[in-house]
């Protein structure tokens, strides 16, 4: 029986399963306030609400394969659609760790996505795409770290590490590492590099091969691999 607070929320039944309980806890109905507050304040919160578990609902608990974990929205009317370093299908030019995740993917298996940065496609694919925070006030970037999405995030990453077997976790970053540090390995495999950011591109995620060495352990466990062209 789903509760009052699982009925205002349209999330793909597998998650509700795994993670519906988490909406009870007082972190929760906190986060919820501080939204209501900071919406009745005449914020804007982006991305749109309806979008706030896209990553979840694009990418069912039963059918993921693929973990990538980002940091929070971009904080941009009209780029945000709740998939961690994706955009919308119209935004030019590119956010420029999305134009290195481009450039990797490239290099690393002659697939050229330099039209797009709508990754939606990758998570039709069971590829979720997870940002740590999943919502941020308009043109402030991270402002809405601390208030509770961390925990959540975190339960889902439990539900998955637990619940799941041979799933790849690709961390890019200081921040997506610490957030994954607690990945049993022996059931999972994981993909660490540097950030795609402009400042860290260039200290080990160029050359990182994270999208080949994905496929390859997917066809070494038995799943069908991702095709990352978009």
């Amino acid at each position: 029986m789903k509760n009052q607070h699982e009925k205002n929320i349209k999330l793909e039944d597998s998650w509700l399963d795994q993670i519906g309980n988490e909406f009870e806890k007082s972190y929760m109905q906190e986060l919820r306030q501080f939204l209501v507050n900071q919406k009745a304040q005449g914020k804007t919160i982006l991305p749109p609400a309806s979008l706030w578990f896209n990553a979840l609902n694009s990418t069912p608990f039963d059918t993921l394969k693929v973990v990538i974990l980002g940091q929070d929205p971009y904080p941009t009317p009209g780029h945000a659609h709740g998939l961690c370093f994706s955009v919308m299908p119209e935004v030019k030019p590119l956010p420029k760790s999305l134009l290195n995740i481009n450039k990797e993917l490239m290099q690393d298996l002659g697939i050229d996505n330099s039209h797009t940065g709508y990754l939606q496609g990758w998570a039709d694919q069971g590829v979720l795409l997870l940002n740590a925070v999943l919502t941020v006030e308009r043109g402030k970037p991270n402002s809405h770290q601390g208030r509770g999405w961390e925990t959540f995030t975190d339960a889902i990453i439990q539900k998955i590490n637990q619940q799941k077997e041979h799933v790849v976790f690709i961390l890019w970053g200081a921040y997506a590492q610490k957030k994954g540090v607690h990945i049993d390995t022996s059931r999972h495999f994981i993909i660490k590099s540097a950030h795609p950011s402009p400042l860290s591109a260039h200290r080990g995620f160029f050359g990182s091969k994270p999208f080949s060495k994905t496929n390859q352990y997917l066809h070494k466990v038995g799943k069908q691999a991702v095709n990352w062209q978009l």
